[in-house]
């Protein structure tokens, strides 16, 4: 809110964000389940052990979205059904692939680009991920090649990628007010566009900017004090991997 406040109208060309939906998502939860295989037969999944935070305790307040759709021209929104809130626009559904979980089988989006329901298949069950978005149905065989899990709320580098391709030109600047794991800024490195994220946790912070530079090894992308945002963990700003 900080951050948004000293911005002028419109300043980003969209805003990608995944706010809080007030789950009690926040780590420390007992996740462990299984996903049913093709053939019928499960396969355990064992939860990854975050460490319990309380940052997702609440959904995000009115006064968020309202700031939000002031100082960005777009806006695609995860979470909008958790929200006390009506908007006119279109929807993104992620279908997960994980039929027989006891998760939730999708997550929706709102989108201010269009009026329509655009559906995207990709796979995001532990150690059960996608191939790619073109064969979100099909499995990672190696799961060497999975994306590291850092979060307990982590969305995969591939949807980012998506919503980028689908929804953003080359050069745009992408505002994201939850970093996170820092899935979005690995594909605003790929995509060439400018990112201005932000994350308040400083554990979640440092393992993203540690990831971000492990996955690029590019150090540069990286600015570490928040503008003027005093309780902001972090901030982290860049074109690709140009600085």
């Amino acid at each position: 809110m900080d951050l948004m406040r000293n911005a002028p109208d419109n300043h980003w060309d969209l805003a990608i964000v995944d706010p809080p939906y007030g789950r009690n998502e926040g780590g420390g939860n007992d996740r462990c389940g299984f996903v049913r295989q093709s053939n019928g037969t499960k396969l355990p999944v064992v939860d990854g052990q975050y460490v319990k935070k309380d940052w997702d305790r609440e959904p995000a307040p009115p006064e968020y979205f309202e700031e939000l759709q002031r100082v960005s021209k777009h806006q695609i929104i995860w979470g909008v059904n958790y929200y006390h809130i009506m908007r006119s626009g279109g929807r993104i559904v992620w279908d997960k692939v994980n039929d027989g979980a006891h998760q939730s089988g999708a997550e929706i989006a709102y989108c201010s680009l269009n009026n329509r329901v655009d559906l995207v298949r990709y796979m995001w069950r532990g150690m059960m991920q996608g191939v790619s978005i073109t064969r979100g149905m099909e499995a990672q065989g190696n799961k060497k090649l999975n994306e590291r899990r850092i979060h307990p709320t982590q969305k995969p580098v591939k949807l980012y990628e998506w919503l980028l391709s689908k929804y953003a030109k080359d050069g745009d600047s992408i505002l994201d007010t939850h970093m996170g794991s820092g899935s979005v800024a690995l594909a605003c490195h790929k995509r060439g566009c400018h990112l201005t994220a932000v994350e308040l946790d400083p554990d979640y912070f440092q393992a993203a900017v540690e990831r971000i530079k492990r996955e690029t090894a590019q150090t540069e992308l990286f600015g570490h004090n928040a503008p003027d945002a005093g309780r902001s963990s972090g901030q982290a700003e860049g074109k690709g991997g140009e600085g």
